[in-house]
């Protein structure tokens, strides 16, 4: 699983997620790529979940860019509980995610294999997304 090696502090507060991704959002390392249409929190697990589908699908050929980190820890109180009595604790390590975003890269196969092994990416991932090529735009 994804999960940074350190960071300053245990807890964050969530924020806002508005507007359009300003970075990371031309494909940079592939031909093919998963584009964002909607933001969301995408966790470790869901990153894992849709890197074995791309690469299984793609029988280990060709290569596969990860292009989110999860670096935001996500904390959720336990079921049940009252108000108050300060934040939760971390359950997960997620990624924040804006329209646009290039998630995931493949390159070195051909593009109907990619286009697939990214659709099958896009089922395992919570958030609306599009795939994009490097020729468009």
């Amino acid at each position: 699983m994804l999960t940074p090696k350190r960071t300053k502090f245990r807890k964050k507060q969530r924020g806002r997620m508005k507007g359009l991704a300003n970075r990371g959002n031309v494909i940079d390392f592939g031909e093919l790529g998963l584009s964002a249409m909607e933001p969301g929190f995408i966790t470790n697990r869901q990153i894992e979940a849709a890197r074995v589908a791309m690469t299984r699908h793609m029988k280990r050929g060709g290569k596969v860019y990860l292009r989110i980190f999860p670096d935001f820890p996500y904390t959720k109180k336990p079921a049940e509980t009252r108000m108050g009595k300060g934040k939760g604790n971390p359950e997960a390590w997620v990624c924040k995610i804006k329209p646009g975003r290039i998630m995931f890269e493949v390159a070195g196969v051909e593009e109907d294999l990619a286009k697939d092994a990214l659709r099958l990416a896009a089922f395992k991932l919570p958030i609306k997304t599009k795939i994009v090529s490097r020729l468009e735009k």
